[in-house]
């Protein structure tokens, strides 16, 4: 594989986990939510915020806090499975 220079050769592997990639996939969609929930609920308690706002501001944080109890399980059922 060759990467701006970065070869196989060269001993420099760009190789993550499946397990390393879902934990950085998963927060990062986890710090998405709650930042989209954050935005909903501030244009919901402005002035002219509608139902809307408020519907989205609340999915949004629903959705971050499951996604943070998704990557508990994630973790507690892999473990035993390396991040390398």
């Amino acid at each position: 594989m060759f990467l701006r220079g970065l070869s196989a050769d060269d001993g420099y592997s760009l190789i993550m986990s499946l397990k390393a990639f879902h934990l950085i996939f998963i927060t990062a969609a986890t710090a998405l939510a709650f930042g989209c929930g954050v935005w909903g609920l501030k244009d919901f308690f402005a002035e002219g915020g509608n139902a809307w706002d408020l519907v989205f501001g609340l999915g949004s944080m629903a959705a971050g806090v499951g996604l943070i109890l998704y990557e508990r399980y994630f973790l507690k059922k892999l473990k035993k499975v390396s991040y390398l």
